[in-house]
């Protein structure tokens, strides 16, 4: 691989590479804390657009990690962003919760069911017919088809569910318009991400466990790319790919030296 500049900032992905099935892993509030005490700038990402950042900066802090709310990046915020820099002033259906509705608001869009300018798909835990129906039906009149992120499923303590990618399927099935997807693998997210810390693609890594949408997402957005083995892909799916990260290592532990 080319020679990179040294690491001046940090993207990393949450689920899978600090946390793991609700516990963190070893090392991973270590390495956290080194990123803030570095005084580098980072992002913690997720497509996960449930949440909103005070959300999941408690849910961190249960687990022993000492996270600033701004040091979090959601899928939800990059896609009110994206809007809000597209059409300012907007407006959207949401099907989602706190996190993407309360991203909207911020970005100055006004929710509404009539004639908005854009239907826009977020996660929830509660899908709803009326709700897909209507969006179905706004498509069909002219609205715009946003969705916060391509994820297919999710997980739950009782096995996978259906995530914002199944049920944009749906709609787009029956409306014949496919959705932008705003989160990973999307550079977008990427893009955003960078530009809220000032930093520069040339000298920011991104850790995932994610071939496909982690290490996928860096790699166009032309970041250097850390692949850890402690969520989704192993190092025998890694090879599969037609791309390759920049390098992979065991978990964030091997990278605290670095920082």
């Amino acid at each position: 691989m080319p020679e990179r500049k040294a690491i001046e900032s940090w993207l990393t992905d949450m689920d899978g590479v600090l946390v793991h099935e609700g516990v963190p892993v070893p090392g991973a509030p270590e390495f956290v804390n080194r990123m803030k005490t570095s005084g580098k700038p980072f992002l913690i990402l997720t497509n996960n657009s449930i949440y909103t950042p005070r959300d999941l900066q408690a849910r961190l802090t249960r687990m022993g990690f000492d996270v600033p709310e701004q040091s979090i990046w959601t899928a939800a915020l990059a896609t009110a962003q994206f809007l809000a820099d597209q059409r300012p002033g907007g407006t959207a259906y949401v099907i989602g919760e706190a996190g993407l509705t309360t991203a909207m608001h911020a970005a100055g869009y006004v929710l509404t069911e009539f004639d908005p300018d854009y239907v826009v798909l977020g996660e929830t835990r509660t899908y709803s017919f009326e709700q897909i129906t209507k969006a179905i039906r706004l498509i069909g009149g002219g609205a715009r088809f946003i969705c916060t992120n391509p994820d297919a499923t999710g997980p739950s303590n009782e096995g996978a569910l259906p995530a914002a990618g199944s049920v944009a399927a749906m709609i787009s099935k029956a409306t014949g318009v496919d959705p932008y997807f705003v989160g990973k693998p999307n550079p977008m997210m990427m893009r955003s991400a960078l530009n809220t810390i000032e930093a520069h693609s040339e000298s920011t890594a991104m850790i995932g466990d994610r071939m496909d949408t982690d290490i996928l997402c860096g790699l166009e957005a032309g970041l250097e790319t850390i692949l850890v083995l402690t969520g989704i892909s192993t190092r025998v799916e890694a090879e599969r790919y037609p791309f390759r990260p920049s390098r992979i290592v065991n978990s964030v532990a091997d990278l605290i030296a670095e920082i």
